[in-house]
């Protein structure tokens, strides 16, 4: 039988590590931290539950249902709230509910005049040269103005990157939006175009990312990880970080952290961060060289949960939540409601809202005390929500290094993964630093990995 070695316990190793088990591969998991799930922490005290890092599962592919049903998961599958479709923008410090059809956004006072007839323009606009390296800020000013790439995508992109587009590449960070205007050379055009292809789509179970629904579990994403955890049993070494892995002639060698090494292993598969990666010993004779991944930058972020007594709330909280411009006047990157988003989240009569602080625009702010995190969060929720008074539980996870900024440039990081993978047979390499930073592209690229390295052990 053959026998691969994973290195890394988050959610793409370890659904790589159940897909590969299931195939009758041998697998043994190697994780640093004393317990596997990586980010995906959940908390439950005092009738709160409080997710460490990711809040929810966007359905970006069949294949992450397909992944909860095999596991038996179906009937813990807690699905959001109707108030979660409703979106908000900070502006001018009022939270405003984001347009969700043409007569909303006609209007919307999200937007003004000049901004809404500045659309008009954009599908006369040309595309760029298909090779272009162009920063997603770049991309937005050019397409549809300043105004929008101010209060759309820039709290967008704090939200979901907790990064800058005026760094990040839209090649590589937001792909689907760059082929969408190399192929129909207009993102109105493409949308308005597009609909047949999406229909399609459909039609065939595959959703399209703004289509999507989100998912969690009764409690919490935690039920998915401890799950996949159960079912690779004794295969996973929870508390043994990896030193080195090396290709000799007997098979891929892997010494732990304080040493002992284990050899024999057909392939192994790298599924941890691009910084661990970049000062791990990986190669035969001539090492590779993977020491630029150093350079990948991974912003600082604090998760904050927040729980009151929802009279001390002035915000109904319908919706999935509100996030912050870089030009309003908050320390915060967004705020979640987490108790609209699914049920169980907070006691009878309580509320939960998760605080995201740090990131590339304020890293300073995501450091110090939890005291004056919590004192920082709530000056601006009681400018923006009508919070009064001091929460009645308190939740706070720290990331040092949280998620891997795919700024311009990332392509020649990309190229040097693929070059280590085609210089050293049997080794892969997959997760958020490689195939896209959501919680569905990590599930995804777990299940992909898994079957490239079935391949692989087909024919070698």
């Amino acid at each position: 039988m053959p026998n691969i070695a994973i290195i890394g316990g988050g959610i793409t190793g370890l659904t790589a590590g159940y897909h590969l088990k299931k195939e009758g591969v041998g697998v043994t998991l190697f994780d640093a931290q004393d317990r596997p799930g990586g980010v995906i922490r959940t908390t439950r005290r005092e009738g709160f539950l409080a997710e460490h890092g990711p809040n929810s599962i966007l359905l970006t592919s069949p294949l992450i249902l397909d992944l909860v049903r095999e596991l038996g998961l179906e009937g813990r599958v807690a699905a959001p709230g109707s108030a979660a479709k409703n979106r908000f923008i900070a502006r001018r410090g009022t939270p405003l509910r984001l347009p969700a059809s043409a007569g909303t956004f006609l209007t919307t006072p999200l937007f003004s005049l000049p901004a809404k007839l500045r659309l008009l323009r954009e599908p006369f606009i040309g595309r760029s040269p298909a090779d272009a390296e162009e920063t997603l800020a770049d991309f937005v000013r050019r397409r549809i103005g300043k105004e929008f790439l101010e209060y759309a995508i820039n709290p967008f992109v704090a939200g979901v990157y907790a990064g800058d587009p005026e760094r990040l590449s839209v090649r590589h960070s937001f792909p689907k939006l760059h082929a969408l205007e190399q192929k129909y050379g207009s993102l109105i055009r493409g949308q308005i175009l597009g609909s047949r292809d999406r229909k399609k789509r459909a039609a065939a179970g595959e959703q399209a990312k703004n289509e999507a629904g989100m998912i969690s579990f009764d409690e919490g994403l935690q039920v998915l990880t401890d799950t996949l955890a159960s079912r690779l049993g004794d295969s996973v070494r929870s508390g043994r970080g990896v030193a080195s892995m090396r290709r000799t002639a007997a098979g891929w060698e892997v010494v732990p952290d304080g040493g002992g090494a284990l050899t024999g292993f057909d392939a192994v598969l790298y599924a941890g961060s691009a910084h661990a990666l970049s000062g791990m010993s990986v190669g035969n004779g001539r090492p590779a060289n993977l020491s630029s991944l150093s350079e990948i930058h991974y912003p600082p972020v604090t998760s904050l949960v927040l729980g009151f007594r929802k009279e001390l709330v002035g915000h109904a909280l319908d919706g999935f939540g509100v996030l912050i411009p870089e030009v309003e006047p908050f320390a915060i990157l967004g705020a979640l409601f987490s108790s609209s988003l699914f049920p169980g989240r907070a006691p009878e009569g309580f509320v939960t809202i998760t605080c995201f602080l740090g990131g590339t625009r304020r890293p300073e702010s995501a450091a110090g005390e939890t005291g004056e995190i919590v004192e920082t969060a709530l000056r601006d929720l009681r400018k923006l929500l009508g919070v009064r008074g001091e929460p009645a539980f308190v939740h706070r996870a720290f990331y040092q290094k949280a998620i891997p900024q795919y700024n311009v440039g990332y392509g020649r990081y990309l190229e040097e993964m693929a070059g280590a993978e085609r210089d050293l047979p049997g080794l892969f390499l997959a997760g958020n630093y490689r195939d896209g930073i959501s919680l569905g592209n990590s599930i995804v690229s777990g299940h992909d990995v898994a079957a490239r390295i079935l391949t692989y052990l087909q024919t070698a």
